[in-house]
């Protein structure tokens, strides 16, 4: 039996006040188009809700029982439209991130107990990987790359501080190996590569006198992990291209020192981006809000 849920909704708004004027007034509609409504609703149902007389309204016997079951089952349909209207309006629920190891550490991280105390009620669900996935087709709510990474038709906003690679090496090694003075000269150096999930090496990248450089080096050991690559190089394994802020550290105290620095490329920003022409939640409003305000 198909019945419309607007004329049940009727029926109630009637049964409570005994009167179609009030509880058309109510609902915003003229008291013949609820008694039509109402007449509609027992036609199909094949049986009398109400009695009428030209003085009241009252559920019959039968609407008496419907009246009681149907109660209940509305209250539990408007308190689900008001949850969904909170989340709509208020911060809540859970969000899928996809962000590049590199993003989670240097961007997300500092920044997640503020994140915490500023948005108790949602939940922060991170996957730190360095695949380009479809954020869409894997069920994220928003990810974080690079300007060139990005997927079509997002929205794409610039978060957190600027990104700026360097290579580096051990005093040691650079003593017995020699510094390179140009990108073109390390194909004389042990380079230690970086895989891609893909399986591809990294190109080191470089820019002088404006003209983008991009290197393909040489070396024996490829890793698919920064970190393990910059604990190789501390080590005396050879120069490492990586993110100047893992480097950083290390270059303070003297164990690593930057090389061709004159040939570094421009900073970069990582981008949170997420789908457009799709209704984004006051969760993820909140998000892409908390890291503007907490930008550079």
């Amino acid at each position: 039996m198909s019945v419309d849920l607007n004329g049940l909704d009727a029926f109630v708004r009637v049964a409570h006040s005994r009167s179609f004027r009030k509880a058309a007034a109510g609902m915003g509609v003229s008291p013949s188009a609820l008694s039509h409504a109402i007449g509609k609703l027992e036609q199909e149902l094949g049986v009398r809700l109400l009695n009428r007389t030209t003085r009241s309204v009252s559920p019959s016997p039968a609407g008496a029982r419907l009246l009681a079951r149907l109660q209940p089952a509305l209250a539990d349909v408007a308190a689900a439209l008001d949850a969904l209207n909170d989340e709509r309006t208020m911060p809540r629920g859970r969000l899928r991130l996809n962000v590049p190891r590199p993003a989670a550490q240097l961007v997300l991280a500092p920044l997640l107990a503020r994140w915490r105390a500023h948005c108790p009620d949602v939940a922060l669900d991170i996957m730190a990987s360095d695949a380009v996935v479809d954020i869409v087709e894997q069920g994220f709510d928003a990810g974080m790359r690079f300007g060139e990474l990005l997927q079509q038709d997002m929205v794409a906003v610039p978060v957190g501080p600027d990104i700026r690679f360097a290579v580096c090496a051990t005093p040691d090694y650079l003593a017995r190996h020699g510094v390179p003075a140009t990108p073109h000269a390390l194909a004389a150096h042990e380079c230690l590569q970086l895989r891609f999930p893909s399986g591809a090496l990294y190109k080191w990248q470089f820019q002088h006198d404006g003209q983008p450089l991009e290197v393909a080096t040489n070396g024996s050991l490829a890793l698919d992990d920064l970190p393990a690559l910059l604990q190789a190089a501390l080590d005396g394994a050879g120069l490492c291209y990586t993110y100047e802020a893992y480097a950083a550290p290390w270059v303070a105290q003297g164990r690593l020192a930057y090389v061709l620095q004159d040939w570094a490329p421009p900073a970069e920003r990582f981008y949170l981006y997420y789908p457009s022409g799709r209704h984004m939640s006051a969760a993820l409003r909140a998000l892409v809000d908390f890291m503007k305000a907490n930008g550079p």
